[in-house]
């Protein structure tokens, strides 16, 4: 009799333990993996990775130190999401990788910025002067805006500022002559060499590079610019639910706060 009743306990643990099993498995976290660029975009996902952690997602931050590699890492499926670039870049990448990548949540916006040893404004440029700018098409209508702001230069009409180009200036009264042949990731080091007369460099980059864009630019892009950095995903993903909690928790107000007190102005938050 003891026996069968020993036996009896023992499937009764075993049972119990089958169960709690099931159920530790079913509350396991979803893995979620996004790449980023390193600042200031994987420096917000660490932050966000403890709310998401309570939510059920294991956020794994991949790491890419240049524009050209994320989103292919996206289409081959080897990343979830990613954050780095903002609507014009997708837009541009899709146009000419026949891809499907979409936008599912803007999260904060990098000012682009100019600047310069040797000048302390864009009005102080000399006649012939050189810009640097880097090789990212998508950026070039973020860059003339900010020399159209300044009375520089004029566009010619009907000019889409998302999709335009340097051929697109109309009117050039200093005639300041912009090479874009560089990776934006270079630009801060071209700033330092001090070859040209200015240089126009990316927030995330500058950020990385220690230069402080809210009191060494000599330029900054306006807060109203639609070059938003987002969360991108496949097509097929648009209502994974992880991703939809991670932007979520990206947009909330205590995250936006956050973003605009550790970076100090030099990245601003999209829905404060």
């Amino acid at each position: 009799m003891k026996k069968g009743i020993k036996h009896l306990l023992g499937i009764t643990v075993a049972a119990t333990a089958l169960l709690l099993g099931a159920a530790n498995t079913a509350k396991a976290d979803t893995t979620l993996t996004v790449g980023a660029s390193a600042e200031p975009h994987a420096k917000i996902l660490e932050h966000v990775k403890p709310e998401l952690k309570k939510q059920g997602v294991d956020l794994k931050v991949k790491v890419f130190n240049d524009y050209i590699l994320p989103n292919k890492a996206l289409a081959n499926k080897e990343l979830d999401a990613n954050y780095f670039q903002h609507v014009p870049f997708l837009d541009n990448w899709n146009k000419k990788n026949k891809g499907t990548l979409i936008n599912v949540g803007g999260v904060h916006l990098e000012p682009i910025g100019v600047y310069s040893k040797k000048y302390k404004s864009l009005k102080d440029l000399p006649k012939n002067a050189t810009v640097y700018v880097s090789s990212n098409v998508a950026d070039y209508g973020r860059v003339l805006q900010i020399f159209k702001d300044a009375g520089l230069i004029t566009l010619k009409k009907g000019t889409n500022l998302t999709s335009a180009t340097f051929e697109d200036i109309k009117t050039n009264k200093k005639n300041i002559k912009f090479k874009h042949t560089f990776e934006a990731k270079l630009m801060p080091k071209l700033y330092e060499s001090n070859e040209a007369d200015a240089t126009v460099i990316n927030a995330n980059y500058a950020v990385q590079a220690g230069i402080d864009p809210t009191k060494k630019a000599i330029a900054l892009e306006k807060k109203n610019s639609p070059y938003v950095n987002i969360i991108a995903v496949r097509k097929s993903e648009k209502n994974n639910k992880a991703v939809k909690k991670l932007v979520k928790v990206l947009q909330s107000k205590s995250t936006q706060k956050w973003i605009e007190k550790e970076f100090d102005g030099a990245v601003i938050p999209a829905t404060k």
